[in-house]
C-alpha cells in the first residue's frame, strides 16, 4: 500500500506541476496579446501592422501542457472505465461526478486557448492589407486566455480531486474482495 500512496503523491504532483504550467503559459499569452496599428505607406495604402506573434506560442503551450497533465491523469486512472472496480459508496459518486465535470472543464479550457491562438495567429500572420476609410485593427478580444486560464485552474482542482476520490474508491474496492470471511455460513446441522 505505500508504494501506491507514493505513486499517488506523484501523478497529483505531476498533474498540478503541468496545470500550472499551462496557467502560467495562458496568463503570458494575455499579456502579450498581438496589437495592431494603422500605417499608411508612400502609395497612400493604409493597412494594420501587428507586433509580434508570441502569444499565439503561449496559448499553443497552455494548450499542450494542459492536454498532457489530463492526459496522464486519464492513463493513470484508465479513464474511469477500464480500470480496477470502484467499490459502491460515496467515494465512487464523487469521483464519477468530479469526473464529468473534470471533463466539461477540460474541454471548455482547452476551446479557449486554441481558440485564443487561431484567432492571435491570423490577426499577426495573415490579415495584411485593407483599403478602408475609417476603421481599426482587428485584434484578439481581452479575456479570452484568461477564460482558458481560469478554466485551467478549475480543471486542476477537479483532477486532484478525482484522482483523490477515485484512488479512496479503488482502495476500498481491493480491501472488500480481498475478503476471506465467508459471506454463508458453511456449518453443518446438529
Amino acid at each position: 500500500m505505500g508504494d501506491t500512496g507514493s505513486s499517488s503523491i506523484l501523478v497529483h504532483i505531476l498533474v498540478v506541476a503541468l496545470c500550472l504550467t499551462a496557467f502560467g503559459f495562458a496568463v503570458a499569452a494575455e499579456r502579450r496579446r498581438s496589437t495592431g496599428s494603422i500605417v499608411t505607406d508612400s502609395s497612400n495604402a493604409t493597412f494594420c501592422v501587428y507586433d509580434s506573434d508570441i502569444a499565439t506560442g503561449y496559448g499553443v503551450g497552455a494548450f499542450l501542457f494542459l492536454l498532457s497533465g489530463h492526459s496522464l491523469l486519464m492513463g493513470v486512472t484508465r479513464c474511469m472505465c477500464f480500470g480496477a472496480p470502484l467499490a459502491p459508496g460515496g467515494s465512487r459518486a464523487w469521483s464519477i461526478i468530479y469526473f464529468a465535470s473534470s471533463w466539461i472543464t477540460f474541454a471548455v479550457a482547452e476551446a479557449c486557448l486554441i481558440a485564443g491562438a487561431t484567432k492571435n495567429a491570423y490577426h499577426t500572420k495573415y490579415r495584411d492589407m485593407v483599403y478602408a476609410g475609417n476603421w481599426t485593427c482587428q485584434t484578439l478580444r481581452k479575456g479570452v486566455f484568461i477564460a482558458g486560464a481560469v478554466f485551467v485552474v478549475f480543471t486542476m482542482i477537479l483532477d486532484v480531486y478525482f484522482y483523490m476520490y477515485y484512488s479512496k474508491a479503488t482502495s476500498q474496492a481491493t480491501k472488500r474482495i480481498s475478503k476471506t470471511t465467508p459471506s454463508v455460513g458453511m456449518t453443518g446441522y446438529a
